[in-house]
C-alpha cells in the first residue's frame, strides 16, 4: 500500500483520518503544521499522498503544495477546507493540487479520492522511469571511445562520497549524466533536487539554495527550506555553479566542508547529508586564474571531474541519437509512419558541427519530423545551416538559432563601452561578472 501523510493542526482530526487510512492498509504519519510536513518530504520520507488541510497558522496548505512544486518533490496533493472559495479552488489546481475538498465530507467519500490520487501517481512514477529510461539510453549506450571510458568513470565515482564536478558544453548531457550518476548511487531512492545558479538573482539564489527565515502574517518568523535541504540523504544538482557570486560561494564551500549552513536571515547550523553535483559550461580552472571562482571551492568540488565531450567529438553517436530522436518524435507528433533519414540527410547530420550539441540535434529532429510529409526525411526537411554543407574544418560555433544571441551580443557590447569596469557592467546588465565573463568569451567580446 501506499504511504500517507496527513497534515491538520487539528489534533482529533489528524488522529481519525490516521486510523481510518492505516485500517485501509496504508502506512501513515502525521504533522501538526505544513512546515512540519515540508521538513518531513524533503528529508526523503518518500510520501506517495499528501493529505492537507487549507487554513493553518504560518503556511498553509497552498503555500505548502507551492513550496513541494518548487522543490521539485513528487508527491500527490489534496486539499481540505472548511472555508471553500471558487478562487482558492482554482489557486490550488492551478498549482498542480490533485483535488480540493470541501468540508464535511464521508470518509468513503474522502477514501475514493485518495484511491484516484494514488492510481494516477502510481502511473505518472512509472511513465517517468520509462521515459526517463528511454531518453537516457542512447546517451549512456555511446559508441565513443572516450564517451565510454566516461562513463564508466561516473559509475565508479557514483558509489564514492564526494563532489563530482561535470565540464561540458551547453546541450552536451550534463542533465542526464547527473541524474545517472545519482541513480547509480546509494542515494537513488532518494531525493533528486536540481537548482540553476545562473538564471535566478542572487538575492533569491541564495533563499533558494540556503532556505530563509521567513515572517508570516501573524509576525511569528518560520523557516522555509531550501534545496540543499530538499536534497537531505540523496543528491543536489548545481547546475552553471559559476553563476555564484564569491559570497555564495564562500558559504557553499563551508556546507562542502563541514555539511552544515544556515538559513538566509537565520543563525541555527544546519546539519544535513546532502550529494553535490556540480556543473559548468565554462573551464573553472580559467574562471580561478581570473579570480571569478574561489580555488578553495574548486579543488573541494574538482575531486571527481568528468568533461563530457561535445557531440562534434562523438561523431559516431550522431546518426543514433538522430534516429532515436526521430523515433520518439514520430510518437509525439502521432505520425502514421514510422520516419526514417534519407542517406543525404544523414550525411549532412555528421558532416555539421553542432555547436548547440545533443539538445540542438533533438530540434533539429523535431523540426524535420514535423516537416516531412512521408516516410522519409530528407535534406529538404533540415535547418538551412546544414543545407550549406558545414565541413568538419569549420569549426563555427554559432547555433541555428541565433538571432537573439545576436541581440544579446550586441546589447553586451553597447553596455560594457558605456561602462568603465566590468563589475559595473555585469551590474548594469543584471547578471553578475561571471556570467557577463562567460558570456564575453562565448561572444569572443574583447
Amino acid at each position: 500500500m501506499a504511504r500517507l501523510l496527513i497534515v491538520d493542526d487539528g489534533k482529533n482530526i489528524r488522529r481519525h483520518l490516521a486510523t481510518y487510512f492505516e485500517r485501509q492498509g496504508h502506512e501513515v504519519r502525521t504533522a501538526e503544521s505544513a512546515a512540519e510536513a515540508l521538513s518531513l518530504q524533503t528529508r526523503g520520507e518518500g510520501f506517495d499522498l499528501i493529505l492537507t488541510d487549507y487554513r493553518m497558522a504560518e503556511m498553509n496548505g497552498l503555500e505548502l503544495l507551492q513550496q513541494l512544486k518548487a522543490q521539485e518533490q513528487d508527491v500527490a496533493v489534496i486539499l481540505m477546507t472548511a472555508y471553500a472559495t471558487v478562487p482558492n479552488a482554482v489557486a490550488a489546481i492551478k498549482a498542480g493540487a490533485y483535488d480540493y475538498l470541501t468540508k464535511p465530507f464521508s470518509l468513503e467519500q474522502l477514501s475514493h479520492v485518495v484511491e484516484r490520487a494514488l492510481e494516477l501517481q502510481k502511473l505518472r512514477t512509472e511513465n517517468r522511469v520509462l521515459r526517463d529510461t528511454v531518453e537516457n539510453r542512447p546517451f549512456l549506450e555511446s559508441k565513443n571511445s572516450e564517451m565510454k571510458r566516461l562513463l564508466r568513470s561516473a559509475q565508479q565515482f557514483a558509489s564514492a562520497p564526494v563532489p563530482v564536478l561535470l565540464i561540458g558544453e551547453s546541450g552536451s548531457g550534463k542533465k542526464v549524466l547527473a541524474h545517472q550518476i545519482h541513480r547509480w548511487s546509494n542515494r537513488r531512492d532518494q531525493p533528486f533536487v536540481v537548482a540553476d545558479c545562473e538564471s535566478l538573482p542572487l538575492e533569491i539564489l541564495e533563499r533558494e539554495l540556503f532556505g530563509s527565515m521567513r515572517k508570516g502574517p501573524n509576525g511569528q518568523t518560520r523557516e522555509v527550506p531550501g534545496r540543499l535541504e530538499a536534497a537531505n540523504l540523496g543528491t543536489v544538482h548545481l547546475e552553471d555553479i559559476d553563476g555564484l557570486n564569491l559570497p555564495l560561494q564562500r558559504k557553499l564551500l563551508h556546507f562542502v566542508k563541514h555539511s552544515t549552513f544556515e538559513r538566509s536571515g537565520g543563525s541555527a547550523a544546519i546539519e544535513i547529508d546532502t550529494r553535490i553535483i556540480a556543473d559548468s559550461s565554462n573551464d573553472l580552472a580559467t574562471l580561478v586564474a581570473e579570480k571569478h571562482f574561489r580555488e578553495d571551492l574548486f579543488h573541494r568540488l574538482n575531486v571527481a571531474s568528468l568533461r563530457i565531450p561535445p557531440l562534434r567529438e562523438r561523431t559516431e553517436d550522431i546518426l543514433p541519437l538522430a534516429e532515436h530522436f526521430l523515433a520518439s518524435a514520430t510518437v509525439r507528433n502521432n505520425c502514421r509512419q514510422r520516419l526514417a533519414l534519407s542517406p543525404e540527410a544523414a550525411a549532412k547530420l555528421v558532416r555539421y558541427q553542432w555547436p548547440g550539441n545533443i539538445r540542438e540535434l533533438r530540434n533539429v529532429i523535431e523540426r524535420a519530423a514535423i516537416l516531412a510529409p512521408t516516410d522519409l526525411v530528407t535534406p529538404d526537411h533540415l535547418p538551412d545551416a546544414l543545407l550549406r554543407g558545414t565541413s568538419p574544418e569549420d569549426d563555427s560555433r554559432e547555433p541555428l538559432a541565433s538571432t537573439m544571441n545576436d541581440l544579446e551580443r550586441e546589447h553586451i557590447v553597447r553596455v560594457l563601452a558605456s561602462t568603465e569596469s566590468l563589475e559595473k557592467a555585469a551590474e548594469k546588465l543584471g547578471i553578475n561578472a561571471a556570467t557577463l565573463w562567460r558570456k564575453r568569451k562565448r561572444y569572443g567580446i574583447g
